[in-house]
């Protein structure tokens, strides 16, 4: 086996991995950099344009996953893609959103780049993308060789699967990014046991040791007290989400609390590609049985849309739940230009419900102090931290420890490590060599070719 990480500053962004299995060339992922613009953002598929790529594999439909995919399909006008059946409904929205993003950041902020790609050519490439249930086996071949590919549920968001792949009487695994636990609109991942020639997992959590107490359902009571404390003090909670996944799993959260009275009646605003997501996720639940949702879920709350003009450095003053996003407070989103307007008012609090890159505003926030000057550079704000900022553990990444003993019973051979910080993937690192010695532990650099 032959792999090469096309990311081309590692960590967490353009996620693209490309694999040699026997003679099959394959590329697993083909992400964009939020962090980043232009041609900066993606992978580096320079390194492969001259390859004949064989055969295109999506995990999951997140922007770092699939930001770069019809630039990687133009470039190989022949090569299909498959992922799940789920996947399969989402990604299209998921990229014509992408086109529509990239026009506004090319005009608003002059990247000359974008966008990357059109929606004329997201329509020209999607008869080649292909769906597969999870667990059916699919067979490809190219003119000397064979493999095998299944998917195996990976929870973390609606349509993610761990790929399986059997070339002779050896078997890869690659983890795309996972959640065991159960969530509300999603079961866990579910991973097979047993020993695996090469195993690549995600490190995304590997600095992160869940505490006592901060279990998932503690966590998810403590978001609820939090809101109803927020709203009984007169001020506004906003949870920034992203939209694939987590919007839909937090409208769950707030839908069953309210079911059972445990929150206080407040008006509640959403805004957001994840609200027209949330008609694909409806789908997804009727059609695969794949997640668990209802659009009834959005009605029953009497979810507003939130305001379309949202002015930076002011509260709204609603007194109100917002689940807006984006996620992480990227610039020149509405939870980017609503955080301006709340963060100065002591009576109003933001809360984190998923992972927050350390370089975006979001990341810039959790390690604010309360008092301290925080600035929203390209809203031209700038306030004191006067709110409460709170994280909870609802991440859609597997606990360390979990993904830990997944790989240790594998007895893999190797174990590369992927998507994850520095940090993180030191901590996989020792705790793997330490407890897999007689295994090759691989952090690759990227743009490094390794022969397995």
């Amino acid at each position: 086996m032959k792999l090469i990480d096309l990311n081309p500053v590692g960590g967490i962004g353009a996620n693209a991995m490309f694999v040699q299995i026997g003679d099959l060339k394959i590329l697993i992922d083909c992400g964009l950099n939020p962090k980043l613009a232009g041609r900066t953002a993606t992978p580096k598929l320079d390194l492969i344009k001259d390859v004949e790529l064989d055969l295109i594999i999506i995990t999951h439909c997140h922007l770092d996953h699939i930001g770069s995919l019809p630039v990687v399909m133009m470039q190989h006008p022949n090569t299909p893609v498959i992922m799940t059946q789920s996947s399969r409904m989402l990604i299209e929205r998921m990229l014509h959103n992408s086109a529509n993003v990239m026009m506004r950041q090319k005009e608003e902020a002059n990247i000359p780049d974008y966008p990357l790609f059109t929606h004329n050519d997201i329509d020209r490439c999607a008869g080649r993308i292909h769906g597969l249930a999870f667990g059916q086996i699919k067979k490809f071949r190219n003119k000397t060789d064979e493999i095998e590919i299944l998917f195996h549920r990976a929870g973390h968001v609606a349509g993610a699967g761990a790929v399986e792949i059997h070339h002779k009487h050896k078997h890869y695994f690659f983890s795309g990014d996972v959640l065991f636990e159960n969530q509300r609109t999603l079961q866990g991942a579910q991973f097979p046991a047993g020993h695996f020639e090469t195993v690549v997992i995600e490190t995304t959590r590997g600095t992160t040791e869940r505490s006592q107490g901060k279990e998932r359902l503690n966590e998810v009571n403590r978001l609820i007290a939090s809101i109803n404390d927020t709203i009984n003090r007169g001020g506004s909670f906003l949870i920034p989400v992203f939209a694939l996944g987590r919007m839909q799993e937090v409208l769950s959260i707030i839908h069953d609390a309210r079911k059972f009275g445990r929150l206080v009646n407040c008006p509640i605003f959403c805004a957001g590609l994840g609200m027209d997501l949330a008609d694909y996720f409806d789908e997804i639940s009727r059609k695969t049985k794949d997640v668990q949702f209802s659009r009834a879920v959005i009605k029953e709350l009497n979810v507003q849309p939130a305001p379309r003009k949202l002015v930076a450095g002011e509260d709204p003053k609603q007194n109100a739940l917002y689940i807006i996003s984006s996620g992480m407070l990227v610039e020149r989103t509405p939870s980017y230009t609503l955080a301006s307007g709340l963060i100065g008012h002591a009576r109003n609090t933001i809360g984190f419900v998923g992972y927050c890159d350390p370089d975006t505003p979001g990341g810039a926030l959790l390690q604010t102090k309360t008092g301290e000057e925080f600035l929203f550079a390209t809203a031209n704000v700038s306030a004191k931290l006067n709110a409460r900022v709170e994280r909870y553990e609802l991440s859609g990444h597997a606990d360390r420890e979990e993904l830990l003993e997944f790989a240790v019973q594998t007895q893999a051979r190797s174990v590369i490590l992927t998507h994850g910080d520095p940090p993180a993937r030191a901590w996989f690192m020792e705790q793997l060599k330490a407890k897999m010695p007689g295994s090759t532990i691989i952090d690759p650099v990227p743009l490094q070719t390794y022969e397995l």
